[in-house]
């Protein structure tokens, strides 16, 4: 077996950048001052142990009350891979988004569209022996979020992944392709390289598409290194 190639940090430019001018909220919470680093301790690197005996696997999204949602239902999968293309196992991964009118079942969220009682936009799926994850849920709709005159999110899924504790968890966004609010959305476009941006959007699965039932799109994560997929706190 070949040793594991050395670490390889993420090349500049391929992930968000914390003050983004176009990105209004940055303004206000992205750091003044140099990060600090700090040891973290016994609990922060060995706990909570994530697993479906104490997190139940949430797989199905598009079905609440057993009654099927309103929209168009899709599956979801694809690996949770290292650098080096090594498979992460047993990783958590949550999902959460809005429904196929562009709504979160949340008392937050006033968007003037319609909620679905059998639609609560959020799971949680765990990685296997080869790192490969899968589920099921609707599309959802894009939004308007008055970030700047007429601004409408791309749809979207958000992801957090856990690994072994509270300070291994990463998160980032699943966007669809030819989606024309791509080009015109200052969170996506907050990643300066557009090969790393790229990386965010789910390609397209015929073989993952269950005929008469649902369309497939595939979606993997890279960890860390030079191909990593874009994350919200890097």
């Amino acid at each position: 077996m070949n040793d594991p190639l050395p670490f390889r940090p993420a090349a500049k430019g391929t992930q968000p950048l914390h003050d983004t001018p176009a990105y209004g909220s940055t303004s206000k919470r992205h750091p003044n001052a140099p990060l600090l680093a700090f040891a973290h301790t016994l609990t922060e690197t060995t706990g909570p142990r994530f697993a479906p005996a104490h997190f139940p696997a949430l797989a199905d999204l598009s079905v609440a009350r057993g009654k099927s949602a309103l929209g168009e239902r899709i599956i979801v999968a694809g690996r949770v891979m290292d650098e080096d293309g090594r498979a992460v196992p047993n990783t958590m991964v949550e999902i959460w988004q809005a429904n196929a009118a562009g709504r979160y079942d949340h008392p937050n969220d006033q968007h003037d569209a319609p909620l679905d009682p059998h639609f609560h936009g959020e799971g949680r799926v765990f990685t296997d022996a080869e790192g490969r994850y899968r589920f099921t849920t609707i599309k959802p709709g894009a939004y308007p979020w008055r970030n700047h005159p007429n601004a409408w999110r791309p749809n979207h899924i958000h992801f957090s992944l856990f690994g072994t504790g509270f300070a291994q968890r990463l998160i980032t966004q699943m966007y669809f392709p030819g989606d024309p609010l791509l080009e015109r959305d200052p969170i996506f476009l907050a990643i300066p390289e557009r090969a790393a941006r790229e990386r965010l959007i789910a390609r397209f699965d015929l073989g993952l598409t269950e005929p008469e039932w649902a369309l497939g799109y595939r979606f993997d994560f890279v960890l860390r290194g030079r191909g990593a997929t874009p994350m919200e706190n890097t």
